[in-house]
């Protein structure tokens, strides 16, 4: 049966676009790579944030925002459907400050993006050292902590079983997926357009590019200039510890197992997702300042994956003018923004248009002269 509407790439990202457009009855077919491709969510940390994004984008503090208050729902369709359970929890997130200097830098750059978005009262606070061990009293923090700012709608779920509750979700709905599925190029043809695969072509009226790292080959083929760089990132996994850490933090977070996940560097290494050492030993000292117990604990994973990352490293939603149905979609939020990519975005592309809202979004905010 010919599919309304290819989703090309399986990730976050194109997974829950795919949901999203299935669930309004789309005729969806998701194209999935295979454990060659570049995923960023072999390393994502798992975090649905709020604090501290968007400084100098209003439109992205928005749309976290917008994000974060549609995931609660979002989770409960998802589980009650799949019976996955997401793990997904809201109580507040944590951005630990090393030294008083970094605790007042830490004020002022929530202050900014606090004013930025027309005030009202802040999500966040910041806590001194007092108030963040009464906040965990399980956990000896390092004499270098001054305190923390506390993000009251921050939290984190399991990404992996978000992604297996998207793709179930998709099949559900009467959506198709097809694995090892790799894009070689895309042509169009009249209001349609050709997927040529490895002894495959597909045919559909409507696409959505979601292919991260790999987009930016595809999209110009449909006149669409997105520029997009990998951006490493290296996380260390721990054994299981008995709960110490019930909010989760920017790099460092327990999960239901009872892992402690270290993260995460921000390494620009082009398209290489090999470990390092040098991360390993900056992330373990990193850790150990905070919460010097974790010492004496073991190392049972350390993983690398690339994060897709534009030149301001906010998003591109776009849709190609010379080509219209065909559609790009990438961004390294795709954990946090996947409830908006679900529910707005979906509804957006399945009615053919993108709404004025996300053109600041759009790739020509690169479009600058340069000087002479």
């Amino acid at each position: 049966m010919r599919p309304d509407i290819i989703v090309i790439g399986g990730g976050t990202v194109g997974a829950a676009i795919a949901y999203g457009l299935a669930s309004r009855r789309e005729k969806v077919l998701l194209l999935d790579g295979d454990d060659g491709d570049f995923r960023a969510a072999r390393a994502n940390f798992g975090l649905v944030w709020l604090q501290g994004k968007g400084l100098g984008m209003p439109a992205y503090q928005a749309l976290t925002h917008d994000s974060i208050a549609r995931w609660s729902g979002f989770r409960d369709v998802l589980e009650t459907g799949t019976g996955i359970g997401l793990h997904y929890q809201q109580d507040g997130g944590l951005a630990f400050c090393l030294g008083e200097d970094a605790f007042e830098e830490r004020r002022l750059e929530l202050t900014r993006l606090h004013n930025q978005f027309a005030g009202g009262e802040p999500d966040w606070e910041m806590l001194d050292r007092p108030s963040l061990e009464r906040l965990m009293p399980k956990v000896t923090f390092g004499p270098r902590i001054s305190g923390a700012s506390f993000g009251r709608r921050d939290g984190h779920c399991n990404p992996l079983r978000l992604l297996a509750a998207l793709h179930g979700s998709i099949l559900r709905h009467g959506g198709a997926i097809q694995h090892k599925a790799r894009v070689e190029r895309i042509e169009p043809v009249g209001r349609d357009f050709q997927l040529f695969l490895d002894g495959e072509t597909l045919v559909a009226s409507r696409i959505v590019i979601a292919a991260g790292l790999g987009s930016p080959a595809l999209a110009r083929q449909l006149g669409l200039d997105v520029p997009v760089r990998p951006e490493r990132g290296q996380v260390l996994v721990t054994e299981r510890l008995a709960p110490f850490l019930p909010l989760p933090a920017s790099g460092l977070r327990q999960t239901e197992e009872g892992t402690v996940m270290i993260g995460a560097t921000k390494d620009h290494s082009g398209f290489d997702a090999s470990t390092t050492t040098q991360a390993s030993a900056w992330l373990s000292r990193k850790t150990v300042d905070i919460v010097p117990a974790l010492a004496g604990a073991r190392l049972v994973r350390h993983w690398a994956g690339l994060r897709i990352m534009t030149p301001d490293g906010y998003p591109i939603y776009t849709q190609s003018e010379t080509h219209p149905g065909a559609f790009v979609a990438l961004c390294h939020s795709g954990v946090t923004l996947a409830a908006f990519h679900a529910e707005a975005l979906a509804e957006a592309i399945a009615a053919g248009s993108l709404p004025d809202t996300l053109s600041p979004f759009h790739q020509s905010r690169f479009d600058v002269p340069q000087a002479a």
